[in-house]
């Protein structure tokens, strides 16, 4: 940023020594010490191992395996979930991701982490005045006032990783100011390194999986949204790309520097209300906008926006659908993935198990020489395709829950216990399933797949049902480039 003379912020001394003084000065760092950080997620590990042990006993007892193993997931489930509620930094955000599936939990699993849930969010963390000043002297110079006219020292809203502050900037615009817990940056470092140690416990649910790989892919995540600069490099691009669009608005951003990012105000109704009340017609629209910003990010910015939590939209007055929060954004696509997307839709949509196993083995969904049983996975998956069947469909809880129920079922026979993740594919699932889960809240009735294949029309082909005249096959590509086009041109009138 440029440090003007003067009347200005001064910036005479170092960055290092101002972060100094700002450690030194601030206490309202994150409530849990690392030692007692370090000490819970311990205990997972322990008491996995611990269960592990006691389900040898039980099986001497006559108990079956999958009765064993049932009661070790449950268990080990649960505990994992009441660790992340008691936790902040990146176990905190982990559990605010899965925070989207409450309802879709087995009832055992799900009352305790909903009461983890529940303490987590009421005992966010708010910074003192004297903790936030120090923030903003460290990341703006001692001089920080002078930008404001206005700065209120009480947080406006939680974020977690830091909190929002109301302001007015220096030429009477109304500012959020997103400010990063004090010590947040060595804590999700910390965080970051627990998660490996406990992440093989991941192989109790998907023991085919390439835990490690897709491990560190989840750390490069939370990563990202510890650097405020790429954030408001992705939100600079973003709001220049939905610059005229009628429904959807950006906020631009102000500034930036360190650990401080400052963006235009917006005043809004916040998505969760109208999750606990909006009238249904508002609910659909809304998940619907949800649907075309997400699905057209990619297109028209060549980013992925990765995180649709509800609280992350607002409705602004006039309508339009109001986005913040852009530090988990990844580079969209990569290589290869408009391929697999294809390649998946086509086998689920116009093919059959043999296409399913050649897609998942094609692109990484299936370790290199292992088995598995593709009939089972063909019949577990197709139902979870269904929103894209029928012209319009309606999203709900109750079936998020059964598809959850079918997918997560912990009998060893479960066929996707044989499969894992490509960890490039890390950003999509979270992008993906938490709107999917948005969308179940909400209850939202619209045509996903004509909304879906607007913005991805390489996916338009495999909506297609095959010939059932002439008995010959579809000719996939020639139907590919046909929608392809009409898709382009339903893009130049919209």
């Amino acid at each position: 940023m440029t440090i003007r003379q003067g009347n200005g912020p001064q910036d005479g001394e170092s960055a290092g020594r101002r972060t100094r003084l700002f450690a030194a000065g601030s206490n309202g760092k994150l409530p849990v010490r690392k030692a007692v950080r370090s000490a819970k997620l311990a205990t997972l590990p322990v008491a996995f191992a611990g269960r592990q042990a006691a389900g040898v006993g039980k099986r001497a007892l006559g108990r079956s395996a999958s009765e064993v193993n049932r009661d070790i997931q449950l268990r080990t489930a649960q505990h994992i979930f009441e660790v992340l509620g008691e936790l902040k930094g990146c176990a905190a955000k982990l559990g605010q991701l899965l925070a989207i599936y409450e309802l879709a939990l087995p009832p055992e699993i799900a009352e305790p982490y909903r009461i983890a849930l529940s303490r987590l969010q009421d005992s966010a963390p708010a910074m003192l005045p004297s903790s936030v000043h120090a923030a903003m002297a460290a990341s703006m110079g001692e001089n920080w006032r002078w930008y404001f006219r206005e700065f209120d020292d009480r947080r406006a809203a939680a974020a977690s990783l830091g909190q929002v502050h109301h302001a007015v900037w220096r030429d009477g615009r109304p500012v959020a100011v997103k400010v990063m817990y004090p010590g947040g940056r060595q804590a999700i470092e910390n965080d970051l390194e627990q998660l490996r140690r406990i992440s093989t416990l991941a192989g109790v649910f998907l023991p085919g999986a390439d835990v490690e790989a897709v491990t560190e892919a989840i750390c490069a995540c939370v990563r990202a949204e510890l650097d405020y600069a790429a954030e408001a490099e992705n939100q600079r691009v973003f709001a220049a790309a939905y610059a005229d669009d009628p429904d959807i608005y950006i906020p631009q951003v102000i500034e930036q520097c360190g650990d401080v990012l400052i963006t235009e105000w917006l005043d809004g109704t916040p998505v969760p209300r109208v999750i606990a009340s909006g009238a249904q017609t508002e609910r659909d629209r809304v998940g619907m906008l949800m649907v075309r910003f997400v699905a057209s990010g990619a297109l028209r910015t060549g980013l992925l926006y990765g995180d649709p939590h509800p609280g992350n939209f607002r409705i602004l007055p006039d309508g339009r659908l109001g986005v913040v929060d852009f530090g988990a954004c990844s580079a969209w696509p990569p290589d290869g993935f408009e391929e697999l997307a294809s390649d998946y839709c086509h086998a689920l949509f116009n093919g059959g198990p043999p296409e399913l196993e050649a897609a998942a083995r094609r692109h990484g969904f299936v370790q290199a020489g292992r088995e598995f049983d593709v009939e089972a996975l063909y019949a577990l998956v197709v139902p979870c395709t269904e929103p894209f069947k029928h012209s319009t469909y309606r999203m709900t809880t109750p079936w998020l829950r059964k598809q959850v129920l079918r997918v997560t079922n912990p009998r060893l026979s479960n066929s996707v216990r044989q499969t894992t993740m490509p960890p490039y594919f890390t950003p999509f699932a979270r992008s993906a399933l938490t709107l999917i889960g948005v969308l179940c809240q909400l209850g939202t009735e619209g045509p996903f797949r004509d909304e879906v294949g607007r913005w991805m029309p390489g996916l338009l082909a495999a909506f297609v049902p095959p010939a059932a005249d002439d008995g010959l096959p579809v000719d996939l590509a020639a139907v590919r480039r046909q929608r392809a086009g009409t898709a382009v041109a339903r893009r130049s009138v919209g």
